[in-house]
């Protein structure tokens, strides 16, 4: 592998001063993302690249090829896995500033994007066409199409819109080697397609470990006119996930369904006592979304329906009433540290998705493991597709606390696996939960390293994702 000096020299025959950042200062800020394995370690790549072409991209993946150099990608850094830090050095390529949105073509109901764009933005920009991007991930703001596509992202609105994956119509891949591909048709703007192999999905939640996403053609629907929400209270935990079907079974299908429990009641409320969320086990918030009539008529109904076991339920149409009621939950995520006044809320554990009838188990079995382990936790999550987010708040000053939370999250990983759920549902796998990969994919896993062996022969890129290395064996 070239050392930093002579590596500088080579990128700089590709790339301009300022498209490459070598300086030791410089590379920490590209040493950790949000994770709580970032906060323990640090991470440092020997380079920083910035292209703004597919063709700086192609430049820079064929010198690494050549110089066996690892290259990760990275967007905004928000992610909470460790997915787009240099965990074995090499070049960090920043695709953030390549925010172009090249094309909103109307009439087919596609939009093409670079890597770069944020979410927020893309959404800002299609409300003129009468259009949206349905993905509503929490980061919202800040994180990138193009981390969205590497994490196979989702949000508050899966229920009703599913993941990113639903939404990717074709992508422009750099490959390790520098080639360069279009997946779902080289001169396509087809919304169906079924010819060839589906390339596109296997790019999809593979994290960057496979190539560089350098283009996107994305799938946008309609902006619903009408949106409502309901809030229910429940004295009773074990009614909250039974409501969730009793909805479901009532043929209707919310746009997002929330949970917010007790602790996470508690931690709101002493973050924003003016929101003053009702003391109860658990809260419910339901979102609908569509035709104003359609709207309304859900809206009734899912109160009628909840109101059987809730001890009070809120139906609001109100675009200031709503914003009122999501205000909880919208802060529920930085509110967590409160519960402890020398805390932080660390990412880790933070994001298992588990069987819907499996729900109600999880919550107190995470409550009963974190009693066990002396860690202090807030609950809340997407209880309509399973995905419980649990906040650790830990003195990240204390050895001994972070030993514990280490073991609390390593057992809420395997509730997950033992649940029949899965490690993450929307955060991705990145550097800290490829151990479980064994025991969540079996013989699968061997033809998962088998592509990509294929794709990434010298396994150059974003190595030590994703996947364990070959042969480990951590389904113990």
């Amino acid at each position: 592998m070239l050392l930093n000096q002579p590596l500088k020299q080579k990128l700089l025959e590709l790339l301009s001063p300022e498209q490459v950042l070598t300086d030791e200062l410089d590379l920490k800020f590209y040493s950790y993302d949000s994770s709580f394995h970032a906060k323990l370690n640090r991470f440092f790549p020997e380079a920083v690249v910035f292209p703004r072409s597919t063709q700086e991209v192609s430049a820079v993946m064929r010198l690494a090829y050549e110089h066996n150099i690892s290259v990760t990608p990275r967007g905004a850094g928000t992610g909470e896995t460790c997915g787009c830090v240099a965990v074995q050095g090499g070049i960090i390529m920043d695709l953030s500033p390549w925010d172009t949105i090249e094309e909103v073509d109307v009439a087919n109901m596609q939009v093409f994007v670079r890597p770069g764009v944020v979410h927020a933005n893309l959404n800002t920009h299609l409300e003129k066409y009468g259009l949206f991007f349905p993905p509503d991930p929490g980061s919202s703001r800040m994180c990138t199409v193009g981390g969205m596509v590497s994490n196979n992202s989702s949000g508050l609105r899966a229920v009703k819109y599913g993941t990113t994956e639903q939404y990717i119509l074709g992508l422009e891949v750099v490959l390790p080697n520098g080639d360069v591909i279009i997946t779902g048709g080289q001169n396509s703007r087809a919304i169906k397609n079924v010819s060839g192999m589906n390339l596109t999905k296997l790019f999809v939640g593979a994290e960057g470990t496979l190539g560089v996403i350098t283009k996107i053609r994305l799938r946008v629907w309609p902006k619903p006119k009408g949106r409502g929400l309901a809030m229910a209270v429940f004295d009773n935990l074990e009614e909250a996930p039974q409501a969730v079907l009793d909805v479901y079974r009532g043929g209707i299908l919310p746009s997002g369904i929330e949970i917010l429990d007790d602790s996470a009641i508690k931690a709101i409320n002493m973050y924003k006592p003016e929101i003053n969320l009702p003391n109860a086990e658990a809260i419910l918030l339901f979102e609908v979304d569509g035709n104003p009539a359609g709207v309304e008529w859900e809206g009734q109904q899912i109160k009628e329906i909840v109101s059987r076991r809730a001890i009070k339920v809120e139906w609001a149409t109100e675009p200031e009433r709503i914003k009122s009621l999501w205000q909880g939950r919208s802060v529920v995520a930085t509110a967590a540290a409160r519960i402890r006044p020398d805390g932080s809320r660390i990412f880790a554990g933070e994001d298992i998705s588990v069987p819907l009838n499996k729900v109600t188990e999880c919550l107190r079995r995470i409550k009963k493991m974190a009693k066990e382990y002396g860690v202090a936790v807030v609950n809340y999550g997407h209880i309509g597709d399973g995905n419980v987010h649990t906040a650790p708040v830990i003195n990240l000053d204390n050895q001994a606390e972070v030993e514990q939370v280490k073991k609390l999250t390593d057992a809420i990983h395997r509730l997950a696996i033992e649940l029949g759920g899965a490690t993450t549902g929307e955060h991705g796998v990145g550097a800290v939960r490829a151990c479980y990969a064994t025991a969540e994919h079996g013989e699968a896993l061997k033809v998962m390293h088998r592509i990509k062996h294929t794709l990434d022969p010298t396994g150059i890129m974003n190595p030590g994702k994703l996947l364990p290395p070959e042969g480990d064996d951590y389904s113990a």
